[in-house]
């Protein structure tokens, strides 16, 4: 059985403990409110995990890290990038700086720690993608136009797995849900795993990890399918065999 903080004990294997990201209410640091979309707990607790909203504490990120199953990156705003050597793109609407803070601080315990399983969600694989050295593309429009569009409102689309040997496996005709206008351009020392069909980066991951992955698109609110609940049921089964 684990320590507390470790997962619940079901009598016959323990439910693992999903640490989830949050934003910050109005994406700003004087909000003092933290907030999180219901779907992720959701779907973390469909697939039989016991989620836990993390606060944005960076000092603590090793802790997360070590009392956690698994790590859930959430979406979110838009990265300030001017720390990656890029100004920040004016149609940015920018994250709050605490929340950039935290969540690289987690990216750099999570390097520490190499066996946690980790899912990035939109923002949570941009930012994997920068902290190892990548690139993101700050405005879709810019590069695609009007076909921009097919990534905003949850748009449903096809993602085309390029890398068979990733988790993501050998799966064909695969739809998502997505809502972004940044996208990674480099992933830098991560993987590509998915685009879609117009060519937008949809997933990357470290190859040397057990389960180390970005996804563009959003599983928890994708309903049902490999790419979608399956995914998370996916990484849940990682976060078992890992503890």
């Amino acid at each position: 059985m684990h320590g507390i903080g470790r997962g619940l004990y079901n009598g016959a294997m323990p439910a693992p403990l999903i640490g989830i990201t949050s934003d910050n209410k109005d994406n700003a640091d004087a909000s003092n409110r933290y907030e999180s979309p219901v779907a992720y707990a959701r779907a973390v607790a469909e697939a039989g995990g016991v989620p836990v909203i993390l606060p944005q504490e960076a000092e603590l990120a090793d802790e997360y890290v070590r009392r956690c199953d698994g790590i859930l990156m959430t979406g979110g705003a838009d990265p300030r990038t001017e720390a990656f050597g890029a100004p920040t793109h004016a149609a940015a609407k920018v994250m709050a700086q605490r929340r950039q803070t935290f969540d690289l601080s987690l990216l750099a315990a999570l390097d520490r720690r190499k066996n946690r399983p980790t899912l990035g969600v939109c923002l949570g694989m941009q930012l994997m993608s920068l902290h190892a050295g990548g690139k993101i593309n700050q405005h879709l429009p810019d590069t695609l136009g009007d076909r921009a569009a097919q990534h905003q409102k949850d748009n449903r689309h096809a993602v085309v797995v390029r890398a068979k040997d990733s988790v993501l496996g050998d799966v064909a005709d695969a739809s998502v849900v997505s809502w972004h206008h940044q996208a990674v351009a480099d992933p830098g020392r991560l993987r590509l795993v998915a685009t879609a069909p117009d060519g937008v980066i949809e997933a990357v991951d470290d190859p040397a990890r057990a389960f180390y992955l970005g996804v563009q698109w959003h599983p928890e609110r994708g309903g049902d399918g490999p790419l979608n609940a399956g995914l998370i049921r996916r990484f849940l089964d990682a976060c078992r065999s890992a503890t």
